[in-house]
């Protein structure tokens, strides 16, 4: 007989808290480098968000794939943020989503009902984006997991990639942090429903128009902010591009009730790993606990983190501004390595 089941509780970490250590996978591909054809334009050695193969002068596939555990108990909240959180990856590329493809795994257990929700909302996000879900596989499995495979597309010459930020740049967030702390916080019942709707509502966000707002900037590198928190991709940034991110720890924007659950002691289990992976390089100097517990914080469905040319930041922000989109500049490039975090 099937029943309803809690999808939360069911898992061993939920969204993007679920991501393999960062530390622990750098170790596992060290030296892993088969070789890759002269078209392959982004694979292993850069670990981007998506590889991407050139087909002709004109284009190019970007191809990318992310699941995970549930992070709520609603099973349509659930379809919409992992389908979000893979074509956010596509966006992240400076691409544009075809198809994707779903990957699940869930018990018997589970209702009809409640998987038809999850694969229902999952099917309305992808076309959203412009695209289109064709089909997928689904095993049977204890501990429910769900996401997408996607392609999309890229012209060659317009791909962003996350190693190529430069001293001068400015350095942005298109989304606020600490989605993990506050559904973390709401389990436990320090904060309520107004707190987890705004925190819902950015992860179901597409970071599409905000990548189209971006697109004619030419930003100088792009990397989307998910399970290894903005400190873990910044460090990607600084160590790939080999300059250092000085990040201003006032300016980094919070979604309502994040500071709040950090001071409340509340951390995910992606905390530590991603501590594990990026605190060798992150300078904290007289960062407050809380705040850093928010750039640690392990991200599903986050926001676009941008490194732009100075000057062009004026006109980008006022873009940003005029398309009714959330944009915070948190800090610049500057030479040498490492993210730096402090009162700027």
């Amino acid at each position: 007989m099937e029943t309803t089941a809690r999808l939360v509780g069911l898992d061993v970490g939920g969204g993007c808290a679920a991501k393999y250590s960062a530390a622990r996978l750098e170790e596992l591909l060290a030296g892993f480098a088969p070789a890759a054809p002269e078209d392959l334009l982004v694979g292993l050695d850069s670990a981007d968000d998506a590889a991407v193969y050139k087909l002709d002068d004109e284009r190019a596939l970007v191809v990318t794939t992310d699941f995970f555990p549930p992070l709520v108990d609603d099973p349509a909240l659930y379809g919409a943020v992992a389908a979000a959180n893979a074509l956010n990856d596509v966006f992240a590329m400076g691409g544009r989503p075809l198809l994707a493809l779903s990957i699940a795994a869930f018990p018997e257990e589970l209702s009809l009902e409640t998987v038809r929700a999850i694969f229902d909302a999952a099917a309305a996000k992808v076309q959203e984006a412009g695209a289109v879900l064709a089909g997928g596989h689904t095993i049977r499995d204890p501990e429910p997991k769900y996401g997408l495979a996607v392609v999309g597309t890229v012209h060659p010459d317009g791909i962003w990639r996350n190693s190529t930020a430069r001293p001068g740049d400015d350095v942005f967030l298109t989304k606020p942090l600490g989605t993990g702390l506050v559904l973390a916080a709401a389990a436990r019942g320090l904060l309520g429903d107004e707190e987890v709707a705004e925190t819902t509502r950015r992860m179901t966000e597409l970071n599409d128009r905000a990548a189209e707002a971006l697109r004619g900037f030419e930003p100088s590198a792009v990397t989307d902010v998910t399970g290894f928190g903005l400190f873990g991709h910044a460090h990607e940034v600084a160590e790939r591009s080999g300059v250092r991110l000085a990040l201003d720890a006032g300016a980094l924007p919070d979604l309502p009730g994040a500071l709040a659950a950090a001071a409340h002691g509340v951390r995910t289990g992606g905390d530590p790993r991603n501590r594990d992976f990026a605190a060798h390089a992150v300078e904290l100097g007289d960062t407050p606990d809380d705040l850093a517990a928010l750039g640690y914080d392990p991200q599903t469905a986050g926001g676009l983190l941008v490194a732009l040319p100075g000057e062009k930041s004026p006109v980008l922000a006022a873009r940003f501004a005029a398309d009714d989109l959330f944009l915070t500049r948190i800090g610049r490039v500057e030479e040498g390595s490492g993210v730096g975090v402090s009162f700027l």
